[in-house]
């Protein structure tokens, strides 16, 4: 089912969903069906899954030259995708992105998506990789977000790489994007991510996924901005509770979100991560019951492999 649709069918009442990220190569998959076990209580209709492009390594050789190899330390997106929903029977969100892709590996992975009945996905660009100082995209690969929704959106009406196809069956996948309440990094101001925004909405993008905040007027006043360009999709907040000091540094430069001051000022002042994760669940208890108070479509919750912190808090909620 279309992600649409399950907010449509919601009623008004906001749903709990949640990003999980693709085992460690080498692990099993128990290994992530065991974080997820505890959040099927709150019966999520949809899971979203993150997809991890190549890094590379330089390895010395016997001569003495370097070789350079590719790794991906998360593979299996598409995979995990399946196993998910044959095992917990729910639909899955998997990421897409521009980065380590060119158009036709994008091509042939949306059509395994298609073969694995997956109706749904969230087009990103993706980050730029360790070696990079700037996002590069692959010879024949997208460099945005938008040239990738664009692939996609061809596809929805038919239309492939190879021209020659004749009565192409079309895809029918429902769209995603993010939106950043805090402006995306790369953006000068708010004012222009907005209208890359309104574009990518334009093109066809059904519904927005917030980057993670943790000041509940920052993702209002985005709403507010986005309806006011004209853009009706749902918009689906992102929460993350915050479970170590480390956090309070790595997040703002990561994911490029404000921290507010009381929060941080009590997160100073606990003695170990202990006391941190009970004030980052309190904190994301009290976002999340005023979210709902504003009938958000969803609460979407960044797993990050933990699962402790945000059974915590969907208990006190759903």
């Amino acid at each position: 089912m279309r992600v649409t649709d399950h907010i449509k069918n919601a009623n008004g009442k906001t749903l709990f969903t949640i990003e999980v990220l693709p085992p460690l190569k080498g692990e099993n998959i128990r290994s992530l069906f065991d974080h997820m076990d505890p959040l099927m209580e709150f019966k999520p209709p949809f899971v979203d899954v993150t997809y991890h492009r190549e890094e590379y390594v330089y390895k010395k050789r016997e001569n003495g030259l370097l070789e350079k190899r590719s790794t991906r330390k998360r593979p299996g997106t598409v995979g995990i995708c399946a196993a998910i929903q044959n095992h917990y029977k729910v639909d899955c969100v998997p990421h897409i992105i521009c980065g380590g892709f060119t158009r036709e590996e994008t091509e042939n992975a949306l059509i395994d998506l298609q073969f694995l009945g997956i109706d749904n996905v969230l087009a990103l660009q993706g980050d730029a990789i360790k070696s990079e100082a700037r996002f590069v995209a692959e010879p024949d690969g997208h460099a945005y977000a938008s040239e990738l929704l664009g692939q996609i959106m061809d596809m929805n009406a038919g239309k492939f790489l190879d021209d020659d196809l004749q009565h192409a069956s079309p895809t029918h996948f429902c769209v995603g994007v993010a939106g950043y309440p805090e402006k995306h990094f790369a953006a000068p101001n708010l004012k222009t991510d907005l209208k890359y925004l309104k574009l990518k909405v334009d093109m066809g993008a059904q519904f927005i996924v917030t980057q993670m905040f943790f000041d509940n007027q920052r993702y209002l006043d985005f709403v507010r901005l986005c309806r006011e360009a004209g853009i009706t999709v749902p918009i689906i907040p992102g929460i993350k509770p915050i479970t170590t000091k480390t956090q309070l540094s790595v997040l703002p430069t990561i994911f490029n979100c404000n921290l507010p001051e009381e929060l941080t000022e009590e997160i100073d002042r606990c003695k170990d991560n202990k006391e941190v994760k009970e004030v980052g669940i309190r904190w994301a208890v009290q976002q999340c019951k005023e979210l709902i108070k504003h009938q958000v479509p969803s609460l979407h919750f960044y797993s990050m492999g933990k699962s402790d912190p945000i059974y915590r808090i969907a208990k006190e909620l759903f």
